[in-house]
């Protein structure tokens, strides 16, 4: 990533390829939705990719220091933990949904590594907690969600 090749992890050339990244992503999903074309391996890698657009913001704002460790840190432990859950949960013939609050939570979270990458750590931390917020509410519906379908299946 670009922010690498900065002093500080902060810069317009940083923080617009996260943001391009970012939404092309979404608009990817949108363009999915709208015109219905799904396949298998995309429901498989796109959240996948997610889980690395994330990672990869929190591995930069580590590295230099622009939002608080200890929240990059429960960050990336969530991150990881959605892949192995999704993992479990796929070799058991369970596929979830996402939902609302995990929509919710992708704004604040890929906001806050922009706003810190453009040096504005104030705002980049108030986003990221409540961005950690709808997260781990998310993974916690998940979670129960999957219990029920794992009790359920035959």
């Amino acid at each position: 990533m670009s922010a690498f090749s900065s002093a500080h992890g902060t810069g317009a050339l940083p923080a617009t390829l996260f943001a391009v990244i970012g939404w092309g992503d979404y608009a990817d999903g949108i363009a999915a939705r709208l015109t219905r074309q799904y396949s298998r391996l995309g429901a498989l890698m796109d959240p996948l990719t997610d889980r690395l657009l994330v990672v990869s913001g929190v591995v930069v704002c580590w590295h230099f220091q622009l939002l608080p460790r200890w929240a990059l840190a429960l960050l990336a432990a969530r991150e990881l933990a959605m892949v192995a859950l999704a993992r479990y949960g796929i070799g058991r013939g369970v596929e979830l949904r996402i939902n609302w609050p995990g929509r919710l939570a992708v704004a604040p979270v890929m906001g806050s590594f922009f706003f810190a990458m453009v040096d504005l750590k104030d705002i980049g931390e108030v986003v990221l907690y409540v961005g950690i917020a709808l997260a781990l509410l998310a993974s916690a519906l998940y979670v129960r969600a999957g219990r029920r379908a794992v009790r359920a299946a035959p």
